[in-house]
Order: structure tokens, then C-alpha cells, then sequence
């Protein structure tokens, strides 16, 4: 029998937060000395907790360990009781002291979160005696130790430690005294822990897709590489390819090339979610350090306010969003209210007024770049494009990245070959043909879907690469249901999706929820988060509160250890192993390019991914009767 270690061993030095010596020190002594049966996870997400090591046995118990590489001689720690009574770890060097983490309320914190929320079937009397939490100190004496854990224990937990809050220094490690580390291995009596038990925690702990994508390199085929490498006569480029083809792919790579060259990059975007995405691609392509620097993120409206910010324009700039400030600042509307009358007169506002005066803003600037990006470029209108090319140095680089498949708000159709040929562009698209992202099962499903429900002159589907063939399970559910039922089904679902964790790869920070409504998406997360049997950790974006809104968004990514829920436009150019999408309403165009974008969401991968699809929505219960599973 193998050991089974998450992440794999060989994957040690690429981890983004590199283990310490005393980890290092760690890891191989219970790897070398614990029997196999026992799983070693290395800085599990534990939805967002990130203790240094948990150790799993499916008929014994749960570790949860945590490494200080404290050196008592080079600093002195100690416990500061405040006024308030509160106490508190703290440290002293050169005559400075300094509060410093708290390794022992830290533990605590992690065997309660795994009693209460990730392990709900361990029994209420006896189960919290099947997780033991370590405290390991590799470069210090046990001995030395003590007196540091001991205000944070009550009394009778301090005649018990040895049992119940281990703590183990350098010489427990050296002599090898694994049941001072680890006293569950001195307990006859496991009963309380079961291997169904281990199957509700191991989707906390197994590492979830991004972080293990995140440590690859960029992998581009040779279509994709040369327009990654090379630049027009002119430095104008327009790519266009279906959903999953890499567009985003390319566009990052792109950047990285430039930004080890030294160059300015602007990189522009529709939606603010987009951006740790494209930034974590960026981060697998680029070779020199600082590159942070020579890149900007933003999305177009926030580009226009940054250059309309100058004194000559922040006046005219002010008076053109009058009419949207005067709603945002009415008190005695609701947030959902304001959001709706600001909808309505925003149009030509943010689509014509704004975007002429930054483009004379941009034009008098002396702040320009060597390259300007544009990603989801069908989201854009040729105005907002030509008011971009101001802001790019004349020798400069300008490219532009589309689908017009996933036309959500509506403005491909703006983009004529008039207004093509009048945007700086000459020749034809380059064309991105192969579909990589979305998986076989499902790319027949988006290509019935389009065919069925996009227009002709929208329609770009991807061809399968060559190895479709490699992927080990790809599932699609269709789930037809009431309005009335709508949110208990997404609910059903998600928690269908969080069974099949802790296998294949797959973790609870790899399953997201797509619907187009803020109202259904609240719905969701107050039912999600209060269901009876776990408390599911979830980052949303599910707001009508602007401000909060953009925040949400703005700490929305991938890397995230929780869950995640947002809208479909939210969502666009993003991926996801374990996909829900609920589909209320596909009446209008917009609303079918939006669906089909959040289909197309669902990742390829060797190991499995799977898609349900929740619909209440009546005109396509014909259309996903051939697609509904056992569920429905």
C-alpha cells in the first residue's frame, strides 16, 4: 500500500508558500514512521484555515499539526496578560516587544472547525477525542514550551495535555516518540471514527484544482504560442475563438513576454472578476521578477474615471455622472431600488458620454503604454476601444480578444466590419478553432444549445483537440423543476457535487454556482449556509449594494479556499471542475448568451468534472429532457 500524501511529494518545492526547515523536518519524520494507512496532507485549504499539516487514518483518528520554528535562544517569548485580562503571545528582541501568532489558540481553532463543520457525523459525545491537535517546535526543548500553552488550557486540561493538547519539541522528533506527537496511537478504543467520517473531511483537505494548475506552466499549442510570441507590422491584433479555446491564454502570455521585457502593459476588462484570473496566468508565464510592475489591471470604467481625474476633465467628468450620483446618494432608497433607476438612464452615459470625454482625457495624457489588452473584447463597444487607443504609445501594441458567442450584454453586433476596419485593424481575425476547456460531454451539450437557441452569425463552437479522449468521467445532469423549488434544487445539487470530493482530485473549493439573479443568489447562500447537516463555507458575490458589490468582487478568486457562488456575467472566462448552473429565464437573446457562457464554464481534466444544470425556466424543458439524469 502506497501512502497517500496530498500534494504529492515531488510537488514540495513548487508549493507557493515553501515549507520550512522545521516542516521539512516534520513531514519526514512522520512520513518515515507512521504506518501508510495514514493520509499526510500538506497545507490543506480546510476552507480557508491552512493549518501546516492534518493526518488522516479512516479507523483511528484526525492530527492537525501545527510547526513553529521557534529559536528560544535567539528570541524570547511570553504570555502578555492585558488590563482587560485578555492574554495574548508576544515577543521580545533587542528591547522591542511585538504580539507574534499564537500557535495554541490557533490549534484549538482548527480542531473545533473540524468538529463542527467538516466532520459532521462524528458522534457529539465521542468525537471530539478522535482529533488530536499538535503543537511541534523542531529547534526547541518540550520542556521549554509548556509554560507558554499553559494560560491558554484550563486546569483540568492541563493535567490531561499529554492526551488531549500534545505539545512536542526536538527531541520527541529525534528519538523518534510518535505517541508523544500522535497519543491517538496510544488508544485501544478508535470506534468513534469510521471511514465514511473520513470521506466528510478528505473534500476539505485534498488540495484543490488551482493550486495544483497554478504551479504548471503556461501550456500553449503552436497556433496559440506564435500569436503569444509574435506582433503584427501594424501592432494591432484581433483574436476570436470559442469558449474554452485560450484566448485569455494567449492574451496572458502575451503580457508575461512584454513584462519580462520591460514593458507597460494595460490590460483591460469588462468585468473586475476577471482579473485574478488573467493575473494567475500571468504569474505561470512571466521569468523576471517585478513584473507586478510593469502591468496594470483595470476595467474600462474605471480606466475612464482614472484619466478623466485630471483637473481639466474631472469637472466635465463630475457633471456627466450627476444624474447617476444623484441616485446613489438618495438615502431612501433600498440598495436594489438604486440599482434598478441607475440601470435605466446609465445607457448612454457610460456608453457614449463617459468614454468620449477619456478618450480627449487619454489623448492629452502623457502617461502611455507600450501595449494595451482588451479581454472578452465582444463586452466592449468600438468606442470604448477607440478611446483605448489614446492611451497606447504610437509604436505601441493594441490587442483585442473576443467571443461572440458570449455576447451577454448585447454589443457584438456594434462591431461591423466598418467598425472593424475604422479601429485600427487590417486583415482578417486570427482564429483560435480548438476548444481545450470544455469537456466532450459537455461541448455537445453548449453546441446543441447555441444551435438550438443563437443566431446563426453569433454561433463560433469549439472542435475537440485530439485528447478529448483522455478524460477519465464527464458528467451532465440536466434537473427540470418548479420555480417554486428552484433554490432547494440548487441546494440539492451543490451538496450532490460536495459527496464526490476527496476523490479524483477534487475538493470543496473546486465547486461553484452560477445563477443570473442576485435575489436567487441570496436565496441560495441563506439556505446553503443554515442546512442542518454542515455549514458550507462559501465566497459570493451576491449583493444589490454597489460598493460592497465591487469589494466582493474584488476579493473573488479562484485561490479562494471556500466555495464559490457568483452571477454568470461574473463568472465569464473563468473555469470550474464542479459546476452548478441554475437557468431561470431564457427568453431573450442576452439571457441565451449568458446561459451558454456559464455552460461553458465546466473545466476539462483527466481525473473527471462534472456539470449539473438546475432550470425552471419552461422553454427549455423539451431541450433538457434529453440530458436529465437520475436526480431529476
Amino acid at each position: 500500500m502506497t501512502r497517500t500524501v496530498h500534494p504529492p511529494k515531488d510537488q514540495f518545492d513548487r508549493l507557493r508558500q515553501p515549507l520550512t526547515l522545521g516542516e521539512r523536518i516534520v513531514f519526514d519524520t512522520l512520513d518515515g514512521n507512521l504506518d501508510e494507512e495514514w493520509e499526510i496532507y500538506v497545507q490543506p485549504h480546510l476552507n480557508g484555515l491552512r493549518p501546516d499539516f492534518v493526518l488522516l487514518h479512516p479507523n483511528i483518528g484526525i492530527a492537525v499539526i501545527e510547526v513553529k520554528d521557534w529559536n528560544l535562544d535567539a528570541m524570547h517569548y511570553f504570555v502578555k496578560t492585558h488590563r482587560s485580562e485578555r492574554k495574548e503571545m508576544y515577543a521580545r528582541k533587542d528591547g522591542k516587544e511585538f504580539p507574534v501568532e499564537n500557535p495554541f489558540t490557533k490549534i484549538n481553532q482548527y480542531k473545533k472547525a473540524i468538529f463542527n463543520l467538516y466532520c459532521p457525523r462524528l458522534n457529539h459525545r465521542f468525537g471530539f477525542s478522535v482529533i488530536c491537535p499538535t503543537v511541534i517546535f523542531p529547534f526547541a526543548d518540550r520542556s521549554r514550551t509548556l509554560h507558554l500553552q499553559e494560560p491558554f488550557l484550563e486546569k483540568k486540561a492541563i493535567e490531561n495535555r499529554d492526551n488531549w493538547y500534545p505539545v512536542a519539541g526536538r527531541n520527541e522528533l529525534t528519538g523518534n516518540r510518535l505517541g508523544r506527537i500522535l497519543p491517538l496511537l496510544n488508544r485501544e478504543n478508535h470506534s468513534a471514527m469510521t471511514p465514511a467520517m473520513a470521506d466528510d473531511l478528505r473534500g476539505w483537505l485534498v488540495e484543490p484544482d488551482f493550486a495544483s494548475t497554478q504551479r504548471e506552466p503556461l501550456m500553449l499549442d503552436r497556433n496559440q504560442r506564435m500569436l503569444a510570441e509574435t506582433r503584427t507590422s501594424s501592432g494591432y491584433r484581433r483574436i476570436r475563438g470559442p469558449a474554452g479555446s485560450g484566448k485569455s491564454l494567449v492574451l496572458a502570455a502575451r503580457a508575461a513576454k512584454l513584462a519580462d521585457e520591460g514593458k507597460s502593459i494595460l490590460i483591460v476588462t469588462f468585468n473586475i472578476t476577471l482579473w485574478h484570473y488573467l493575473r494567475d496566468l500571468i504569474v505561470r508565464g512571466v521569468t523576471c521578477e517585478g513584473w507586478m510592475e510593469n502591468i496594470t489591471f483595470v476595467h474600462f470604467h474605471e480606466w475612464c474615471k482614472r484619466v478623466c481625474s485630471e483637473p481639466a476633465y474631472l469637472s466635465e467628468y463630475s457633471k456627466i455622472l450627476a444624474p447617476i450620483r444623484e441616485i446613489a446618494d438618495n438615502d431612501s432608497l433600498s440598495d436594489k431600488e438604486k440599482k434598478r433607476r441607475i440601470s435605466a438612464i446609465s445607457g448612454p452615459i457610460l456608453d457614449g458620454a463617459v468614454p468620449r470625454l477619456a478618450m480627449q482625457a487619454a489623448r492629452a495624457s502623457v502617461d502611455k503604454f507600450d501595449a494595451v489588452f482588451v479581454d472578452e473584447g465582444q463586452d466592449f463597444l468600438p468606442l470604448w476601444w477607440d478611446a483605448l487607443r489614446e492611451i497606447c504609445k504610437p509604436d505601441g501594441e493594441m490587442v483585442l480578444v473576443a467571443d461572440a458567442t458570449q455576447d451577454v450584454y448585447g454589443k457584438a453586433g456594434a462591431w461591423t466590419d466598418e467598425a472593424m476596419s475604422g479601429a485600427g485593424f487590417s486583415g482578417g481575425w486570427a482564429e483560435l478553432k480548438l476548444g481545450y476547456r470544455v469537456p466532450t460531454t459537455t461541448v455537445r451539450l453548449v453546441s446543441d444549445f447555441a444551435n438550438r437557441f443563437l443566431p446563426p452569425e453569433l454561433r463560433n463552437l469549439p472542435s475537440e483537440p485530439a485528447q478529448g479522449s483522455l478524460e477519465l468521467t464527464d458528467t451532465v445532469e440536466w434537473i427540470q423543476c418548479d420555480v417554486r423549488h428552484a433554490v432547494k434544487r440548487c441546494v440539492d445539487a451543490v451538496l450532490a457535487m460536495h459527496r464526490r470530493t476527496g476523490r479524483q482530485g477534487m475538493a470543496n473549493a473546486d465547486i461553484t454556482f452560477l445563477c443570473s439573479s442576485i435575489d436567487h443568489g441570496q436565496c441560495f447562500i441563506r439556505d446553503l449556509t443554515t442546512y442542518s447537516a454542515f455549514r458550507m463555507n462559501v465566497a459570493h458575490t451576491y449583493t444589490h449594494n454597489k460598493g460592497e458589490e465591487v469589494r466582493r468582487k474584488m476579493a473573488f478568486w479562484m485561490g479562494d479556499a471556500r466555495m464559490k457562488a457568483t452571477t454568470f456575467h461574473s463568472f465569464k472566462g473563468w473555469e470550474a471542475r464542479l459546476l452548478v448552473v441554475y437557468i431561470a429565464d431564457a427568453r431573450e437573446l442576452e439571457s441565451r448568451a449568458a446561459i451558454y457562457a456559464a455552460l461553458t464554464r465546466l473545466k476539462r481534466s483527466e481525473q473527471g468534472s462534472h456539470l449539473t444544470v438546475v432550470c425552471s425556466a419552461p422553454e427549455l424543458a423539451e431541450f433538457g429532457a434529453a440530458y436529465a439524469g437520475a436526480a431529476n
